[in-house]
């Protein structure tokens, strides 16, 4: 992408474990770089889930799993690994259905032994995986199974609804949750410029991102007003799960990665984002000192 350039244009991130490298991505590529770190990785305490769901796969209580992550994959084999050690939890997966929501988690299984029943095509959204469960139900049925899903942080109730609609019993893994940072200024301040209209591009890598910003903006009681101000930003997503996150939340996705990946995510928004900033600063009054 030749040429790409922010053109001096103000990029919020809300990264928080890459804060230092997406900072210098966006200002080589000609922007000022806000970084704003919005997620806390916190191990669930007891690991309860992770290793409930060792006991009852080990008992042959489990006939299907679905994988949604590559990094819960690795999670949920390390949260395990006293009471199963891999070449164990390698073994009793070879004997149930998995499904892999996509190249990551294939990759992490692979990586364990494990082989894969089914495979989500792209986008790899919930909606995605369901269609192939329907394509399939002759040779993988989910009627009556007892199906365990994997999460990382995050639950899909809309996923879970779409196998109980199927008649599966499902289970929720989750090894790992999302937590707000400690710290909570960085992302009060990123609300207050994104209201002020000193933000002119967010860029979004995961749907926990845009939910943590709006968590914020609750307690502040300014959630109705960052919404309205950030029909005048240019919004990134990562990919179409991010994508969904942010229209389910009233708010337009500009640009959308066609590779979900950071370098993708920056050079993308650079390339388009002074152009698409005209289109709506003509759409949207604006003050004078945010002109470009």
């Amino acid at each position: 992408m030749a040429n790409s350039s922010f053109e001096g244009l103000c990029v919020l991130a809300l990264e928080s474990r890459r804060a230092r490298e997406i900072a210098k991505l966006i200002a080589n590529l000609g922007g000022v770089p806000i970084v704003a770190p919005s997620v806390r990785e916190v191990p669930l305490e007891s690991n309860q889930e992770a290793l409930e769901f060792a006991r009852r796969l080990a008992a042959g209580e489990v006939d299907m799993i679905i994988f949604t992550t590559g990094v819960g994959v690795k999670a949920l084999a390390s949260a395990v690994e006293k009471v199963c050690p891999r070449d164990e939890l390698s073994r009793y997966l070879n004997g149930v259905v998995v499904v892999a929501r996509g190249p990551k988690p294939a990759v992490a299984l692979r990586e364990l032994g494990v082989s894969i029943s089914l495979t989500v095509p792209e986008p790899n959204t919930w909606r995605d995986l369901l269609a192939l469960l329907d394509q399939s139900k002759n040779t993988f049925p989910v009627a009556g199974r007892r199906v365990a899903v994997q999460e990382y942080g995050v639950t899909n109730p809309e996923l879970s609804a779409g196998l109980q609609e199927r008649g599966a019993i499902v289970t929720l893994v989750n090894v790992y949750q999302w937590a707000l940072p400690e710290d909570l200024g960085p992302l009060e301040r990123a609300v207050e410029s994104i209201i002020s209209g000193d933000v002119h591009v967010l860029l979004v890598a995961s749907s926990v991102q845009i939910r943590h910003l709006f968590e914020v903006a609750e307690t502040m009681t300014k959630a109705e007003p960052l919404r309205e101000a950030l029909s005048r930003v240019v919004i990134t997503s990562i990919g179409p799960l991010t994508s969904e996150e942010l229209r389910g939340r009233g708010l337009s996705v500009d640009i959308e990665c066609t590779r979900p990946k950071m370098g993708f995510l920056v050079q993308e928004a650079a390339e388009k984002s002074a152009e698409i900033l005209r289109q709506k600063r003509g759409l949207h009054p604006v003050r004078k000192e945010d002109r470009l």
